[in-house]
């Protein structure tokens, strides 16, 4: 996978602070390059030991830090290392996820189902709490969160996830109504599907397996290629910086328009290949 390391924005996030979770691999890591390729301080909040790898090689503007999302007082350490080792907390970007609990609803073990509320909405929700904890005294700040397809349409994801990921989406938007006077912005993004480890676990021959994740998702994607990590951090981004000052309680899709998009029109091929109006009781002029 191609990583962001250099950008004609360079600086666009000078002297800013973030805080990743699950930014050790896809689109955290993603994120995580990309922010700190402009100029940002930046916080890897994952389970993964490879965020420790990953914080070292950026060096000093980065920090690794051991983050359960299930866990508040994980999250809370994330927010307050910000803020010991740079001074603030800019951006909170609260995009770990699992798939979780998979299967027909009549044969959903609870404990599994229970597993994945934790991560993908109680996660979330620390997330919040403990970044406004900070934003708030300060009076500025970017929180992110990520939802999924799946949180909007039927029939795309697991269902506990699906149900996870849709409350991310009113739960953005409840915060950002809190949050707005504070002059701190609150914003979802809904990634399509994505080549990265959790997705190739699905698609293709394991988590390993991103070049087979690639071919995969590639064969039926709805733009000339398939999603990557980079797409998203790109959306991620540019609703972090200062070109979304004026935005907020968005859900900003990186999708190619799966989620705005049915289809391809009906009415501008075929039969309607060449234009044609259509009047009363069916009658073409």
């Amino acid at each position: 996978m191609r990583r962001l390391t250099e950008s004609t924005n360079i600086g666009r996030f000078e002297g800013r602070v973030a805080v990743v979770t699950g930014g050790a691999s896809g689109i955290g890591e993603a994120v995580v390059q990309a922010l700190h390729s402009e100029g940002a301080c930046v916080i890897v909040a994952d389970v993964q030991e490879a965020g420790r790898a990953l914080a070292a090689e950026l060096g000093e503007r980065a920090r690794f830090v051991r983050t359960d999302v299930t866990v508040e007082s994980d999250v809370a350490a994330a927010v307050d290392l910000a803020v010991e080792h740079f001074g603030r907390l800019d951006v909170m970007f609260n995009n770990a996820g699992v798939m979780g609990a998979l299967g027909p609803i009549d044969r959903t073990p609870m404990d599994a189902a229970d597993v994945t509320l934790a991560v993908n909405l109680r996660g979330v929700l620390c997330g919040f709490k403990h970044a406004a904890r900070v934003m708030k005294p300060q009076g500025s700040g970017v929180i992110i969160s990520t939802s999924s397809p799946a949180g909007v349409l039927g029939g795309v994801g697991p269902h506990v996830y699906s149900a996870a990921k849709a409350a991310v989406v009113g739960l953005s938007k409840s915060v950002a109504a809190e949050l707005r006077p504070f002059g701190i912005r609150v914003n979802t993004v809904i990634p399509g599907a994505v080549v990265s480890p959790m997705t190739a676990a699905v698609v293709a021959d394991g988590a390993d397996d991103l070049a087979g994740a690639d071919t995969a998702l590639g064969s039926n994607a709805l733009m000339d290629r398939a999603l990557t990590p980079e797409d998203v951090a790109a959306g991620v981004l540019f609703l972090a910086s200062d070109e979304a000052a004026y935005v907020t309680g968005v859900t900003f899709p990186v999708d190619a328009g799966m989620t705005g998009i049915a289809g391809r029109s009906p009415y501008t091929s075929g039969r309607y290949e060449q234009p044609v109006t259509l009047l009363e009781a069916g009658r073409t002029a």
